[in-house]
C-alpha cells in the first residue's frame, strides 16, 4: 500500500525549528559583537537572539519528547541517536582539550613568555592561589557522589523502580546546584581576577566553561526528573534520560582532570589563599 511504513526509521516532517534557531544564532552572536564594541542597541539584539534560542530549545526538545513517547523513537532509532551523543561528547572533549592545552603551554614553557609571566608559572603577579584542599577538594566530592546518584537512578531505572529513579534524580540535581553555589562563592572570594594574567586567564576560562557544563546538565537532569513524573521513561526506551546520565559522568570527569591539573599541579609551590 502507497505510504505503509516498512523500515525502522523515523522520517521527520518539516518543522520551521531548525530555521528559527539558526536565525536565532545569527542575532545572539551579532548582539554579542555589538555588545563587544559597545555599540548602540545591543540589549535589543542579544535580548531577542536569547529569547529566540529558549524558544527553540523549549519547542524543539519538546517536538522530540513526543516523538519518543509516540513510538518513534524504535530501536535502531535509538542507535543513531546514542551515536550521535557519543559524537557530541567527543566534541566537548575537544572543546576542553584546548583549554588542557593552552594550560599547559603557559606553565610548561613561561620562558616564552617570560616578558609577561616573569619566567615563572604561576607568574610573579599571581600574589596567591586556591587551596586546592579547600573549597576545589570539597567540590569534587560532590561532583563524585553526584555520579554516584545518577547511576543509582539509571539502574533504579532499568529495574523498574520509579521510586528510586526519582530519589537518584533530586539528589544528583541538589547536588549539580550545591557544586554552582560553591563555585560562585569561590570566584567571589578568589585572590586574583579575570584576565590579569595567563594564569588567571586560562583559570577562569577552563573552570567557568565547566562551570557552564554543570549547570547544562543539572538542567538536561530537571527536565528528565519533570518527564519521570509525568510517567515517561520505561526500562527499554529511556534514551533521553542516557543521555543526560552520559553528559554528567562526561562533567565529572573532565573536573577531575581540572582538578588535579589546574588546582593541584597548578597551584604547586605558589603560596595558597
Amino acid at each position: 500500500m502507497a505510504g505503509t511504513k516498512n523500515h525502522d526509521y523515523h522520517i521527520l516532517p518539516p518543522d520551521i525549528w531548525p530555521l528559527m534557531g539558526s536565525l536565532s544564532a545569527l542575532v545572539f552572536t551579532s548582539g554579542m559583537v555589538l555588545y563587544m564594541h559597545e555599540m548602540a542597541n545591543w540589549q535589543i539584539v542579544l535580548g531577542l537572539g536569547i529569547a529566540g534560542l529558549i524558544a527553540t530549545f523549549f519547542s524543539w526538545f519538546s517536538n522530540i519528547v513526543k516523538e519518543a513517547e509516540g513510538g518513534y523513537h524504535t530501536p535502531v532509532v535509538q542507535l543513531h541517536m546514542r551515536y550521535g551523543m557519543i559524537l557530541f561528547i567527543a566534541s566537548e572533549v575537544m572543546f576542553f582539550v584546548g583549554w588542557f592545552w593552552s594550560w599547559f603551554d603557559f606553565a610548561l614553557f613561561p620562558s616564552e613568555i617570560s616578558e609577561v609571566v616573569g619566567g615563572q608559572f604561576p607568574p610573579v603577579a599571581i600574589e596567591a592561589v586556591m587551596n586546592p584542599f579547600d573549597l576545589p577538594l570539597l567540590n569534587t566530592l560532590i561532583l563524585l557522589c553526584s555520579g554516584t546518584t545518577v547511576t543509582w537512578a539509571h539502574h533504579s531505572l532499568i529495574h523498574g523502580d520509579r521510586d528510586g529513579l526519582k530519589k537518584g534524580l533530586w539528589l544528583t540535581i541538589l547536588l549539580g546546584v550545591l557544586f554552582s553555589c560553591i563555585q560562585a562563592y569561590e570566584y567571589m572570594h578568589a585572590p586574583f581576577a579575570f584576565g590579569e594574567n595567563t594564569y588567571s586567564s586560562a583559570f577562569y576560562m577552563a573552570t567557568g566553561f565547566h562551570g557552564f557544563h554543570v549547570l547544562v546538565g543539572t538542567i538536561f537532569l530537571i527536565v528528565c526528573l519533570v518527564r519521570t513524573y509525568k510517567g515517561h521513561f520505561t526500562p527499554r526506551q529511556h534514551f533521553g534520560f542516557e543521555a543526560a546520565a552520559w553528559y554528567w559522568h562526561f562533567v565529572d570527569v573532565v573536573w577531575l582532570f581540572l582538578f588535579v591539573t589546574v588546582y593541584v599541579w597548578g597551584s604547586w609551590g605558589a603560596p595558597v589563599h
